[in-house]
């Protein structure tokens, strides 16, 4: 691939050869063709330069300097990166051309037909546009990742996801096409119906332009007519539909991440009953449930082994909550991209955005012809549904919806799950299954012939797990069976004295057995034993060894023995491994630190209740503490979430050592600071807000009110507040903190000035302006003094300082004081951080307020570009800004149906990120939903506004109460609106007339809140990421009397700006 870069100093273009293993990043030209002779062709790169008169030089000069806007280096653009005159060259670049299309950095479609006048945009010229009559540009179209438009002379349009619902209009293809949907997924005759109209300028170009989108190629006979060529097409298409049946979807069989055992045994009734299920029309779905322990997931495993052949993709998922499952899905993704690297729906997917990653899954899995998929769901044992309040449930309908192809087979402890063919998983009945596990992991032959393996085999009675764990003792113990069988019966007897409450026969026989494996790993490594002894106070799954590595917390000398290095760890795991207790975790793999190992729920269970019966509180304190320290790994890790991620299930075994008094109280209060602060950037704000009072009331008690960790965990409490909606409260702890902070340590030192600012934050949020100005005002100052105008907490505050101005209506003073934040931001931090982009959406805002409206639009594209390459496309982040640029459309330039498109597009992340149930309870996405009424009110539908209105209602009254005055304001507001349709309906009007609620005359009936303000979504920056609420005022129709503003809108002031906190 030919990509071109630009020379400014010398103002010339240079030409470089890629192979397609080493292509960099680039931008690509989307364009019309002018007159042959005007246009740069790849002669003229040699032979002229850009003094020349042709009109063509213009583009690439536009693409150069747009490139380097977006900080990519090299640029494409056809007319002059191909040497046409090559034939060889000319069909290898046109059966690339999608590809190079949808590996794009970057598309720039320029449409040198749309003039671009800043004060009203002409949509007609736009639809009208020479660009979507051609036939090449479908395919760039709906190849290209990043779509931008722009007009003549380089002036930004909008972007595809923007402007879907004008191009779906103007080119009849399907919204899900526009989005990178897998074209497959339309039929034939759907996809060209696209093209049908469409004009090149050889008539055979015609059908050579839909290979990319067919994903098919055949040679270019120029010559041979247009119906020839389409015979061509079609019969390459009808061949390669055949192959794609199968063979486009194949995935290696993989147990990457599974724990296999070898000599699976018996069992043969319940595979050929899954088979049966599995197979046949309809949906296939199974589910396996019992004890635990009893064998599900090594059925599983050997079902998925026997029967791979009758699958294109097994994969396997792990569903003990909603983060490992979303792990699992990334881990699948990972597999399907190793096999078939251009998938579309899965190209470019960062990652870090989980909900991304799920959506291209599913996407991939419901493709047409890929219906032979298995999905394995493992460990579904805490099903989320009526009854169960534990916050840690999981659905998977959320993740299962829309998949009606394929199999799924799912394994659980849970008997009243009902999402499938129902298949029990009991004890093994017959003696011969339980005697060839035995015989399988001990490596002992003939025992269906020895009486004591016989007798043992009865003792354990039919239990999977104990008789592995009892083979893997006899594996690696010379030992008799007899001997084995009598520490057995010791071991029973041993814990019915210990443990009397276990009335649980299936829990006495695989305690017994655990107990005998440990006595024998104490006498071989006492280290392992230990180890063993200690994992009862973190979670079960992915202990790893740097967690362990903080001498700091005073780590007793055998664990240091333990963590003194890798060889060192992984022996003392061996040994646990060896004897059944341990496996090593492959699911850990996404991260810098070493992989950990993993028990079973029911050893773990063990270890709580029987190892460690007398409870060792210094134990459970240390692991409090090494799971509080490892949490502040971000100080020295450039991928920080990776570690908070796997921190995640250990810092809740924490919180719940802490709350139930399991630990040493004294010891615990460092640790709860770090776990709050943990769970406050994983967003688990109750979390948060329950370890930082723990530790502020520690904190008063050992060290006093004036203490610097006192006042630092009185700050962090009171942002919890402050975002909770707890502004009182918050206030309060703020100016405690403020005076303890000024008495003993100056005004003029960064954690006061820090509280300084986040008290102005609190000020604002209750519509104390001039307070909040005074409180900016003041820390700027200081900042200014201490680290000077360049330092970025004095610019957050600037930033703040220019939000007040806002709210206060002094918009030229807020753009002023914006973007002074904005530049310095821009300098200290670059374009793209996150702090960086919250003032650009703040600067939109007010740009908006002052008519700049195409200043405003561009603003707002470049927060939502950067939100989403550091957040994702359906991050709470990116789907907030988009809302505000949807309110851009429906209340400053009238772009209704632009406006409807996104706040679709949100509202349909919002519940994608949230799930169904917190969805309904996160404010911003019920504004979303109201403002999906007034639209739908301003185009005249008022029974579709109420229905919007009453849904946005039932959430704000069970978000926020029903006295809430949002509530309210609302109850008022479809009042009017029943009001209006009652009236309709007694006159007998027009069912137009009872939707649009519209005068005889055509005159729309004002109401209260039209004119009045909307609410925008705004989050804060500053070390963590905040959010609060607030309104945008929507500049009042012309009319002799401006319409008061409700006390809805007046309520909801605080949810317009990012603010940054200290």
């Amino acid at each position: 691939m030919r990509l071109l870069t630009h020379n400014a100093t010398n103002n010339t273009y240079t030409l470089h050869d890629f192979t397609n293993r080493d292509i960099p990043s680039y931008a690509i030209l989307s364009h019309t063709w002018g007159p042959t002779d005007s246009e740069i062709t790849f002669q003229d790169l040699h032979t002229s330069t850009p003094s020349d008169a042709k009109p063509g030089w213009l583009k690439l000069a536009f693409c150069a300097a747009q490139a380097l806007k977006d900080k990519l280096q090299y640029f494409w653009v056809d007319t002059c990166c191909i040497d046409k005159s090559n034939p060889v060259e000319l069909q290898y670049a046109i059966n690339s051309m999608f590809r190079w299309y949808q590996g794009a950095g970057r598309c720039y479609v320029y449409l040198e037909d749309v003039d671009v006048n800043q004060a009203s945009f002409d949509w007609e010229a736009f639809q009208k546009s020479r660009w979507f009559t051609r036939g090449w540009t479908l395919q760039e179209l709906l190849a290209g990742r990043n779509v931008v438009f722009f007009g003549k002379g380089g002036v930004r349009i909008g972007d595809k996801m923007e402007l879907e619902g004008r191009i779906h209009r103007i080119t009849g293809i399907e919204v899900g096409a526009l989005r990178g949907g897998a074209l497959a997924g339309f039929s034939v005759e759907r996809r060209l119906n696209w093209a049908r109209g469409r004009r090149t300028r050889y008539v055979e170009d015609g059908i050579y332009c839909l290979q990319g989108i067919f994903g098919v190629y055949i040679p270019l006979i120029y010559g041979e007519g247009r119906e020839n060529a389409f015979v061509r097409l079609r019969e390459e298409i009808d061949r390669d539909a055949k192959r794609a049946k199968r063979g486009d979807f194949q995935i290696a069989f993989s147990l990457e991440f599974v724990f296999d055992v070898e000599g699976f045994v018996g069992r043969e009734g319940e595979l050929e009953e899954i088979r049966q299920s599995l197979v046949g029309e309809g949906k296939k779905r199974v589910v396996l449930h019992g004890l635990g322990g009893i064998g599900k997931t090594q059925l599983s495993i050997e079902y998925a082994k026997r029967f791979k052949d009758s699958y294109s993709a097994i994969f396997w998922l792990d569903v003990r909550d909603d983060d490992t499952l979303k792990e699992s899905f990334g881990r699948v993704a990972r597999q399907i991209l190793r096999e078939h690297p251009t998938v579309g729906c899965l190209s470019g997917i960062d990652g870090k955005d989980s909900s991304e990653v799920v959506e291209g899954v599913k996407t991939w899995l419901g493709m047409p012809h890929n219906t032979m998929w298995l999905l394995i769901l493992d460990n579904y044992d805490n099903p989320r549904g009526r009854g169960n309040t534990d916050s840690g449930a999981v659905d998977i309908v959320t993740f299962l919806r829309k998949l009606y192809q394929g199999s799924v087979l799912i394994t659980t402890r849970s008997s009243k799950l009902r999402s499938g063919h129902a298949i029990h998983i009991r004890k093994f009945s017959n003696v011969d299954d339980s005697l060839a596990i035995l015989s399988s992991v001990s490596r002992r032959q003939d025992l269906q012939k020895d009486p004591d393996a016989i007798a043992l085999a009865r003792e354990l009675d039919g239990l999977p797990l104990a008789l592995a764990t009892s083979g893997a003792y006899l594996d690696q113990v010379s030992i008799s069976i007899s001997s084995y069988l009598r520490l057995y019966k010791s071991s029973w007897a041993r814990l019915q004295t210990i443990s009397p409450q276990l009335d649980s026969y299936e829990d006495r026989t695989l305690y017994s057995t655990w107990q005998v494996s440990f006595d024998h790993v104490f006498q071989q490594n006492p280290l392992s034993a230990k180890l063993l002894c200690f994992w009862a106070y973190f979670d079960n799954q992915d202990l790893w060894m740097e967690l362990l590595q903080h001498a700091e917390c005073g780590c007793p000398s055998w664990l240091q023995e333990v963590v003194d290095d890798e060889i060192s760890f992984h022996d003392t795991m061996r040994v646990l491994c060896d004897h059944g207790l341990v496996e090593a975790d492959v699911s850990s793999d996404a991260t810098a630190e070493s992989r950990g190992y993993s028990i079973h729920k029911c050893v773990h269970s063990w270890i709580i209740h029987v190892l460690n019966q007398d409870w060792d509180y210094e134990l459970a304190t240390l692991a409090v503490q090494l799971i509080g320290q490892h949490s502040t790994v971000d100080e020295k890790d450039d991928r920080p979430w990776l570690t908070y991620r796997r921190l995640l299930s250990h810092a809740s075994r924490a919180v719940y050592l802490i709350s139930d008094g399991l630990i040493q109280e004294d010891k615990v209060t460092l640790a709860s600071y770090q776990l709050g602060r943990l769970f406050n950037k994983l967003g688990k704000r109750d979390d948060a807000e329950k370890m930082y009072e723990r530790a502020l009331q520690a904190d008063e008690n050992t060290l006093g009110p004036t203490h610097i960790s006192t006042l630092s965990t009185l700050n962090s409490l009171a942002n919890i507040y402050r975002e909770k909606g707890k502004l009182d409260v918050a206030e309060e702890m703020f100016e405690r903190a403020l005076k303890g902070h000024e008495d003993v340590y100056g005004k003029e030192v960064p954690l006061t000035l820090n509280i300084i600012n986040n008290l102005g934050n609190t000020y604002k949020d209750q519509g104390r302006l001039d307070d909040a100005e005074r409180m900016y005002l003041r820390a700027m100052a200081g900042y200014a003094k201490v680290g000077g105008k360049e330092d970025v907490q004095y610019l957050d505050t600037v930033n703040n300082l220019g939000n007040v101005y806002a709210d206060q209506d002094e918009f030229e003073k807020a753009e002023e004081v914006l973007d002074i934040a904005l530049k310095g931001m821009q300098k200290v931090l670059g374009p793209k951080h996150t702090s960086t982009l919250d003032v650009m959406n703040n600067l939109a805002l007010v740009y908006a307020k002052l008519d700049k409206l195409v200043e405003a639009e561009d603003m707002y594209q470049r927060a939502i570009t950067g939100y989403t390459e550091a957040w994702g496309a359906k991050s709470i982040q990116t789907l907030d800004v988009r809302n505000n640029l949807g309110m851009l459309y429906a209340d400053h330039l009238g772009r209704l149906e632009d406006a409807k498109v996104v706040y679709e597009q949100v509202l349909e992340g919002y519940e994608e990120v949230l799930g169904k149930e917190k969805f309904m309870e996160y404010v911003p996405a019920l504004h979303t939903i109201w403002n999906l009424g007034e639209v739908a009110e301003k185009q005249g539908d008022l029974e579709g506004a109420r229905d919007f209105y009453r849904r946005a209602l039932e959430g704000y009254e069970k978000a926020l109460g029903v006295e809430n005055e949002i509530c309210v304001e609302s109850r008022e507001k479809i009042g009017e609106v029943d009001g209006i349709l009652e009236g309709i309906g007694k006159e007998g009007g027009k069912e137009g007339d009872r939707k649009s609620g519209m005068k005889e005359g055509g005159e729309k009936e004002a109401d209260e809140n039209e004119g009045g303000e909307k609410e925008v979504v705004v989050k804060e920056r500053g070390g963590d990421r905040k959010e609060t609420e607030g309104v945008q005022e929507e500049i009042p129709p012309v009319t002799e009397k401006t319409p008061k503003k409700s006390k809805r809108h007046r309520f909801l002031k605080k949810l317009m700006f990012k603010k940054m906190i200290g």
